[in-house]
């Protein structure tokens, strides 16, 4: 719940342009006022303030990546502390929104979580690799002495040390891999055929959106006619200048310097040493 910080009229779920400024606004405020503090539990409430405000943004993120193989609870848990960190590295000096800032930390979490989350017990890469030859020399193995090998057999089948495959043998079960075969939750469907081949362009197109909203607000009448004329009804540029009363090249110039303001203001600010 918001503190006295934020006022309660501040949306936390925006399913509007207005609603987002309000909330970047708002956010901005918070992080304006714990960048000028110096007493730390007064920062801390001011960050949790922020981590609240903007607490949707993570668990949309958290929820489109859902169905892939993550436990839905950690895959919020993950998309939380990659919202926190947003607001902790986030620099009020760049002319970035923290939306356009959030978003990108926060996606970046989610992504190295499911980069590392097959191995539920993190164990030394050697051992990960001894494990993987032991998964696909051991049937070898065992066709050719027609029985089960011993632990030192394996190890010099596989010119390895034994501690090392008596280690990887311990850590078995560690590895927690998702058959393709299992069932989706709540559906008759296989995780094969749920699992896209390719990431799916929704979750970038959504994304996109909500970092563009608060930058295009700040637009002005003229420059949001341009862009909606080029880029959702389909004009060429000759037609836009017919509209808007300028030269082709002025619309061509026009396009350029909006595009490169949105992209300079996208670019999320580089985290501080």
């Amino acid at each position: 719940m918001l503190s006295g910080n934020t006022p309660t009229s501040v949306p936390t779920q925006c399913s509007t342009p207005e609603e987002r400024a309000e909330r970047e606004a708002a956010t901005r405020a918070l992080l304006e006022r714990r960048a000028r503090s110096s007493d730390e539990a007064e920062r801390q409430e001011l960050l949790e303030d922020v981590i609240e405000l903007n607490i949707e943004i993570a668990r949309g993120i958290a929820h489109r990546f859902r169905g892939r193989g993550a436990e839905a609870d950690d895959l919020d848990q993950v998309a939380f502390l990659g919202l926190v960190k947003a607001a902790q590295r986030y620099r009020l000096e760049e002319d970035t929104p923290f939306i356009g800032f959030a978003i990108p930390t926060i996606r970046g979490e989610v992504k190295r979580y499911f980069r590392d989350c097959a191995w539920t017990v993190r164990i030394p890469r050697r051992l990960q690799e001894v494990q993987g030859m032991i998964l696909t020399k051991l049937p070898e193995l065992q066709q050719r002495l027609n029985r089960e090998p011993t632990r030192e057999e394996l190890a010099a089948y596989l010119a390895v040390e034994l501690e090392d495959v008596e280690q990887a043998l311990a850590a078995t079960g560690c590895f927690k891999v998702l058959s393709l075969d299992r069932p989706a939750e709540e559906r008759s469907l296989s995780l094969a055929d749920v699992v896209p081949a390719e990431e799916d362009w929704t979750v970038g197109q959504l994304e996109a959106v909500d970092m563009l909203q608060p930058v295009l607000a700040d637009l002005g009448p003229r420059e949001r006619r341009i862009l909606e004329l080029r880029f959702v009804e389909g004009w060429i540029q000759a037609d836009i200048g017919k509209e808007i009363g300028v030269s082709q090249m002025q619309v061509s110039r026009l396009l350029s310097q909006i595009l490169n303001d949105l992209r300079a203001k996208l670019t999320p600010a580089p985290a501080a040493a």
